[in-house]
């Protein structure tokens, strides 16, 4: 069968996570419109009868902010463009950044490491004016050997279904790596806190997500399926953790019961889930504390 890795690169809040859960078919991926939604390197799989894609979301390639959080980001981004055997490179139809040419020149471009590269155009139900798009094409094809370019959007089941035709003949043959019903290489552990944080993105204002980061701490899977889990939420400084409870804990119950919502559908089951708050000044520089979170 065709198969292989697949790394989807790009800018922060071009829509890589919205791609990624919409070629595997589930929500494996969280997905804000804040920078740094993604940390982590996360596989997603679809397994068709003659193909398996097993897709690598990377974290936006950081360029406007520095420290240690934002640098192992970055490396997860520059190890999946070695290591894949095609890449996706998105950013947003009509919006070309000086942000995205920087990852742009990120794409190899000399063997061994050149790969079959397509670049994504997506968010194109967004363009009011779409015949803007033939000059972008136009303009990209001098900039790099791109094996196709194909505007969409991620959000559309047909243009999604199309981009998967086009990228499976660079698959190579070979064996599948995942069994057929599995779709990602993460646990449920890990899922969970993701979903946390997603929710502490989306019901935050500006100043909160980017010093935050969730721990399980307690995770058990009782015989009847129910999962308790226990999740402490780190802040970076004393001042985020009254905004991130709101008036009378109001916000913290509405993140833990958004949250608990989602691990049940994902799960498909009932979860008991607690949620704490700790202050860990300092986490985004800690090497030993990235390293604790998987980060580093």
């Amino acid at each position: 069968m065709k198969t292989g890795l697949i790394a989807i690169i790009g800018r922060p809040n071009v829509g890589k996570s919205t791609l990624i859960n919409a070629l595997v078919g589930v929500k494996i991926s969280i997905t804000a419109d804040k920078p740094q939604t993604t940390r982590h390197r996360i596989l997603g799989v679809r397994t068709e009868a003659d193909a398996q894609f097993v897709f690598v979301d990377t974290p936006g390639y950081q360029t406007r902010h520095k420290g240690a959080l934002n640098s192992a980001m970055n490396r997860a981004v520059t190890q999946a463009l070695a290591e894949v055997d095609v890449i996706l490179w998105v950013f947003e139809a009509g919006r070309f950044t000086p942000a995205d040419e920087q990852v742009l020149r990120l794409l190899p471009r000399q063997l061994p490491h050149a790969r079959p590269v397509i670049a994504i155009l997506n968010k194109v139900d967004l363009l009011a004016d779409k015949t803007r798009l033939l000059p972008a094409l136009q303009s990209l094809s001098g900039q790099y050997n791109f094996a196709e370019m194909v505007p969409l959007s991620a959000r559309a089941a047909n243009d999604v279904s199309r981009l998967l035709a086009i990228i499976q003949p660079y698959l190579p043959e070979g064996e599948a790596m995942f069994e057929a019903d599995e779709i990602t290489d993460r646990s449920e552990r890990f899922l969970a806190a993701e979903i946390v944080r997603e929710k502490v993105f989306r019901l935050t204002g500006e100043e909160i997500p980017y010093g935050t980061a969730v721990e399980i701490e307690q995770f058990i899977q009782e015989p009847s399926g129910m999962r308790r889990i226990g999740v402490v939420i780190l802040v970076d400084r004393e001042m985020h953790k009254p905004i991130l409870l709101g008036a009378g804990g109001e916000r913290m119950k509405r993140i833990a019961t958004e949250a608990r919502q989602d691990m049940e559908r994902l799960f498909d089951a009932k979860v008991h889930l607690t949620c704490w708050i700790k202050i860990k000044s300092g986490w985004m520089d800690s090497t030993a504390m990235l390293r604790r979170l998987g980060l580093e």
